[in-house]
């Protein structure tokens, strides 16, 4: 995401004040100087940055702060609070009613994404358990009935248009009638778009909305236009009831800062950005998650409920691990769960600090993941379930059939061995294995925590991923250390860290301490009846 930079030049500019041996007004100063001009380039408003500026000022009173004070994080935290506040309305989202029909109606100029989110945005409430529809009553658009057709299809989502039909309102009502009568939950009303705002695409979206009553109004805009997306959206909100907006194509250019920051400050709550043309690439955004990704303080909390999501309750390879026992299949069924959670470099971002590593930025990572799982895919039933030993006349054989080089099936099989030996020691019921399988609470942690030390630690995993493209260098970060480095060379260095980053939450200016990590791990769920702690390895 082209806001990486914008994040890296904030952080930059909140470790300049670690290095500053006497913190006084100067040194404010020029940590504000240094934060607008991150704003300015990803194109928040001037008005919008001296007014933050200001707060920050009225809000650090160095004379009056008590002796003994950290004042380096006491200003951390306040610059954290106001570009939260920057981004953030005030505004309740709206949240759709399970039982019930649901209507959303989607409006914006052609061009900026707005059918694509209607397909994402239905995909979205299909995975929370609603049923979800598509009304297409874009009829001015040549080929757009064929689009909402094209990517239903592929979401497997039910839709409604017309070929003959070329009146929106009648579409849009026929189509919303035949939903609500089978009991839809989510019926979404997709409408047209023009180049630029006139008076009959205002007059089109009222007759419309009048006709579909939607519970909520979704206004679609272009991350691209920047400061721009202030006026865009008061003329909509003039015209009808808008209730959410969502920004798109965050992914690809330098000013959805900017499109962002303006959105807020007409008080209308931004409830998703996209971040790509893929179906899983729509964010719900919140402003503290968003600030605290930005800024490499990671979504440690997002990264949780997404392996949720993915990992079924009733998981084989999890009742294996929790036994202690981790064969190729178990391998093979955590690999394809990390591919269901999205993007590696989208992942890595809910990491604390993985954002400032450029090397995790693209898709290498989950390339050589895909390469693996070929492999994996390559193999006997025997030798998946370890019954079967493989030799060197099958690695070859094996490397064949999957189509990659011999020595990747060896590297493969040494990372297996790696992983075996962490989750395996122990015993049955205990240490690490009983942790990722979702068993036990904060004493298992602390258990697992001496089990990865006791196999070099925090190093010692990320070496075991080494291989899968930018995965080395998670290797070299953890592993690093030293001021300025960026590295955290121990367990003990880590639990700092994390108790030196301010409390957690939408409020906190970052992690928890490791007591609080720990009580927090151990109560997140993830095993069959409510069994507590990580649920697999897919964590690191």
């Amino acid at each position: 995401m082209v806001l990486a930079d914008l994040g890296n030049q904030l952080s930059s500019a909140l470790r300049s004040l670690n290095e500053t041996t006497i913190v006084n007004e100067d040194t404010i100063n020029q940590l504000l100087k240094e934060v607008g001009n991150a704003l300015s380039k990803s194109d928040v408003s001037m008005s919008l940055i001296i007014q933050m500026r200001k707060n920050i000022k009225e809000k650090i009173k160095l004379d009056q702060m008590a002796a003994g004070l950290n004042k380096r994080k006491i200003i951390k935290q306040v610059v954290f609070d106001e570009l939260i506040r920057l981004l953030d309305p005030g505004v309740p989202l709206w949240k759709p009613t399970k039982g019930k029909s649901n209507i959303v109606m989607f409006v914006g100029l052609q061009g900026a994404g707005k059918t694509t989110s209607v397909t994402k945005l239905a995909y979205f409430y299909k995975k929370k358990g609603f049923s979800t529809a598509i009304v297409c009553a874009d009829t001015f658009r040549a080929g757009a009935f064929d689009q909402v057709r094209h990517n239903a299809a592929k979401a497997k989502i039910h839709y409604y248009g017309s070929e003959t039909e070329k009146d929106p309102v009648v579409v849009a009502r026929t189509g919303v009638d035949i939903f609500k009568k089978d009991g839809t939950e989510i019926i979404i009303v997709d409408t047209s778009g023009r180049h630029k705002q006139d008076s009959e695409l205002f007059e089109e979206m009222k007759q419309i909305e009048t006709a579909v009553k939607p519970d909520n109004c979704i206004f679609v805009m272009d991350s691209s236009i920047g400061q721009a997306a202030y006026e865009q959206a008061t003329a909509f909100r003039s015209s009808v009831k808008v209730g959410s907006i969502i920004i798109t194509k965050m992914d690809g250019n330098s000013m959805g800062g900017g499109a962002i920051s303006a959105v807020a400050a007409t008080n209308t709550p931004i409830i998703f950005i996209g971040t790509g043309e893929h179906l899983t690439d729509l964010e719900l955004f919140d402003p503290s998650t968003f600030v605290s990704k930005l800024l490499g303080y990671g979504d440690m909390k997002g990264m949780l409920e997404k392996i949720k999501e993915v990992i079924p309750e009733d998981s084989t390879s999890l009742k294996e691990i929790a036994a202690g026992k981790f064969t190729l299949r178990s391998m093979q069924q955590q690999f394809q769960q990390i591919m269901q959670l999205g993007p590696i470099d989208k992942l890595v971002q809910m990491i604390p600090g993985m954002n400032q590593l450029p090397q995790l930025q693209g898709n290498e990572g989950g390339l050589k993941l895909k390469a693996y799982i070929n492999i994996l895919d390559s193999l006997s039933e025997k030798e998946l379930d370890g019954k079967k030993p493989i030799t060197q006349k099958r690695i070859i054989t094996i490397a064949q059939g999957s189509g990659r080089h011999p020595n990747e099936v060896v590297e493969l099989l040494e990372q297996h061995k790696t992983f075996e030996k962490l989750i395996g020691k122990g015993g049955p019921g205990g240490g690490l294995g009983s942790l990722m399988a979702g068993k036990g609470g904060p004493k298992n942690m602390e258990q697992a925590m001496k089990q990865m030390n006791a196999n070099g630690g925090m190093q010692g995993l990320m070496n075991s991923l080494k291989g899968m493209g930018g995965m080395e260098n998670l290797a070299k970060m953890f592993g690093g250390g030293g001021p300025g480095g960026g590295g955290m060379p121990s367990m003990g260095d880590l639990a700092k860290m994390m108790g030196g980053m301010g409390g957690g939450g939408r409020g906190g200016g970052g992690m928890p301490n490791m007591g609080d990590l720990a009580k927090m791990m151990g109560g997140m769920g993830g095993g069959k009846g409510g069994q507590n702690g990580f649920p697999n390895l897919d964590l690191d």
